[in-house]
């Protein structure tokens, strides 16, 4: 069976990029033409998603506004010109492609969600026993390859029956404390679609013995619910996605990695600095802008 649904977490409050991120979602900043977001539903969509669930919060308004089919809009533009050209991309009734929108609750007591756990957990029946696709709506991967990314890991975890399927890249020894890091078994190490034998979250640098880190892309079965809901809160009271995988792991469940090829990149749009190279490297990558920017930058540089 196709996989077809995927499950799209923006329920964060986007606080590391305050204040550009008091007034709009932190998913909704451009980058190049188009919002972050809008680039991760293209992608799921290349894939062969064609039902995608966001898990929102009551900021997050202006995603659904995003997505919605645009009729006003496309009333006041002539038919046939530019804009018209470019608003038609936002016709996803006519590319087969639905939206769903759910909140992710903040229980009494709380300030925030209850973290990534809890986001996937609230998709349990959307995703109606189907094996699904998880991307995270703050995060871009860009692609040269053919398959891409998201294709591969869903060839991977249907071939192999698998319960998760990670995206992983390979970070910097100094790098490994930002992330999960996952262990491959050792005889697939350098392969690039690999079991998992161990996730480790944020170790130290001495700590690890791997530098593969996962990338925001997941493909799960609906085993996952199951475990999300024997997972350990942490302190705070989150639900980490990582922890439910983990259960997977130690309790048998096949697990594996794919990862980005040499011309695949992550976008992690966590920070003013990851955000402003990121702009300016789809901005330097648009067909009709890009030549003229690239021009004005070395203007200034030089």
């Amino acid at each position: 069976m196709n996989i077809t649904k995927a499950v799209v977490p923006v329920a964060g409050l986007g606080t590391r990029l305050l204040p550009t991120t008091k007034a709009i979602p932190k998913e909704m900043l451009p980058v190049g033409r188009y919002p972050i977001i809008h680039h991760v539903v293209e992608e799921l969509i290349a894939a062969g998603i064609r039902q995608i669930l966001f898990v929102t919060s009551r900021a997050k308004t202006a995603i659904e506004n995003h997505f919605d089919d645009y009729s006003e809009l496309i009333l006041h533009l002539e038919i046939g010109g530019h804009e018209m050209r470019e608003v038609s991309r936002f016709d996803y009734r006519q590319r087969g492609v639905e939206f769903y929108f759910t909140r992710q609750q903040v229980p009494f007591g709380q300030t925030k969600p209850l973290g990534t756990g809890d986001a996937v957990a609230s998709a349990e029946s959307f995703v109606d026993g189907e094996s699904f696709v998880v991307a995270y709506g703050d995060s871009m991967i860009s692609s040269r390859e053919e398959p891409a990314l998201l294709a591969r890991m869903i060839a991977s975890h249907q071939a192999h029956g698998s319960s998760c399927t990670i995206a992983v890249h390979e970070v910097s020894q100094e790098q490994v404390h930002q992330y999960g890091i996952v262990v491959p078994r050792p005889d697939e190490a350098s392969s690039y679609d690999c079991q998992i034998t161990d996730l480790i979250e944020k170790p130290a640098p001495e700590a690890t013995p791997s530098r593969l880190a996962s990338s925001a892309r997941y493909v799960f079965s609906a085993a996952v619910f199951d475990e999300i809901r024997q997972t350990v809160p942490s302190p705070s009271g989150e639900l980490y996605l990582t922890d439910a995988i983990l259960r997977l792991i130690r309790n048998g469940a096949m697990v594996r990695a794919v990862r980005l090829a040499p011309g695949e990149r992550r976008h992690d749009i966590g920070s003013h600095r990851a955000y402003f190279r990121t702009f300016v490297d789809y901005a330097l990558d648009d067909p009709e802008l890009g030549p003229g920017l690239r021009e004005y930058l070395r203007s200034k540089l030089g």
